[in-house]
């Protein structure tokens, strides 16, 4: 099969994947912290089960990894979302049980599905040529939107079927994730082959060697360490994450604490939903056509604007708030699209997939602490203190990327032989 039908053919496979996988992603955290509260009895551990799905993606972003590099995308990918699906499971047992601790471990098992969801937009770039890499990733985080969007609807449609099957209301969100987790793995498994990964490494001639435990994580961090643009990239991934998710986590809270109507609330984080994945294949081109560096740089100087315009906007109903909160979305689209093709564009195939990993984990830890963070500076010192310390983290990026305005936005030494 020529590369490039091979590649058409494994985009849709995945963009139906991740429409599934979306979907019971955007369920279940839709109820995560109300089932939460709801077992714990205290809302100070309602956080607790969504933290503890963050850092169970943040795990398995290195398992997936390991597993590529070992035995290619399909068997890292299908391995998230099965566990996901497991994890789903022990949700509905845990609701049913009325256990919290349970829940707590069932969410740790959850996140494996979100980092399956998020690592197929390195699937779809294996195969791409340097100049549509982004626009491939793009197209994969687009197919997001629909997860996104139609995931967190399906709370009532669950309550429902709940109801029939004499099982707590919020459980039927969950029967929906199992479901989807389940059929996005059917789908991967049957036809994500041959393996795109193996596909470049033929080309390139590469054999599949694991390395194992922090062994991986090690040689991961010295190959980012030796590539400025790996570094970079790295870099901008984790801060837009980190200042995107410590920022929008809060926002409600401000919001609520200054009256606004809940229908706002609900308005205005559907906007950055939206910003997030809606323009994602605008993004994507322009890190085709104008390189990875400047596109970073543009979610960079998006995030700041965001930050500034949250921090003095009026949250009850000011045009300048909410556009912030585009911003914010839209800045995080530049920055994971852009940031994603710059890393894999940068590394040799052979060190891609652990690279590629060891990104995501540090993506999903730095969600993880500044979420964790933003609640305590906003009980502290306030939103606008919040939003203003958000642009310290974004400084080291921003400088990192402009001292390399000399070098070429794409490295040679991402571009699979053949192709």
């Amino acid at each position: 099969m020529p590369l490039e039908r091979l590649q058409r053919r494994t985009v849709r496979v995945l963009v139906i994947s991740q429409v599934l996988g979306g979907v019971g992603v955007g369920s279940g955290v839709a109820v995560v912290g109300l089932l939460a509260y709801e077992l714990s009895g205290t809302a100070s551990l309602s956080g607790v089960s969504a933290t503890a799905s963050t850092l169970g993606a943040a795990l398995a972003a290195i398992v997936i990894a390991r597993l590529s590099v070992s035995r290619g995308r399909r068997p890292g990918l299908v391995t998230g979302y099965l566990v996901g699906a497991g994890g789903a499971a022990v949700a509905i047992v845990a609701a049913v049980l009325g256990v919290f601790w349970l829940h707590v471990v069932a969410s740790a098992a959850f996140g494996w599905a979100s980092a399956s969801n998020l690592q197929a937009r390195y699937a779809a770039a294996d195969l791409a040529l340097p100049a549509n890499r982004a626009r491939s990733l793009s197209t994969i985080v687009w197919a997001t939107t629909v997860g996104a969007v139609l995931g967190p609807n399906l709370t009532g449609p669950g309550e429902s079927f709940a109801a029939t099957l004499a099982l707590p209301s919020l459980a039927g969100a969950y029967l929906f994730s199992l479901a989807s987790f389940l059929a996005a793995a059917a789908v991967q498994f049957a036809f994500l082959r041959p393996d795109p990964l193996h596909v470049v490494r033929e080309y390139a001639a590469v054999p599949a060697v694991a390395t194992t435990g922090w062994d991986a994580i090690r040689a991961a961090l010295v190959t980012i360490r030796s590539i400025p643009e790996a570094t970079v990239a790295v870099l901008a991934i984790t801060a837009a994450h980190a200042v995107m998710v410590g920022i929008m986590v809060m926002t409600p809270v401000h919001m609520e604490r200054y009256g606004a109507a809940l229908d706002l609330v609900g308005l205005t984080i559907s906007l950055h939903i939206a910003g997030m994945y809606a323009l994602s294949p605008v993004m994507g081109s322009l890190a085709d056509r104008f390189g990875p560096r400047k596109v970073v740089l543009l979610g960079l100087v998006q995030l700041a604007i965001a930050a500034l315009l949250a921090a003095t906007g009026d949250p009850t109903g000011s045009v300048w708030f909410q556009g912030g909160l585009i911003l914010l979305g839209t800045g995080w689209s530049s920055c994971l699209i852009a940031g994603s093709a710059w890393l894999t564009d940068a590394v040799p195939v052979a060190d891609r997939p652990g690279v590629q990993g060891t990104s995501d984990l540090a993506m999903n830890l730095a969600g993880g602490v500044g979420g964790t963070l933003a609640g305590i500076v906003l009980a502290t010192a306030g939103y606008p203190a919040l939003a203003f310390g958000a642009l310290v983290l974004l400084v080291p990026a921003a400088l990192g990327a402009w001292r390399l305005d000399g070098r070429s936005g794409r490295s040679t030494s991402g571009v699979a032989p053949g192709r």
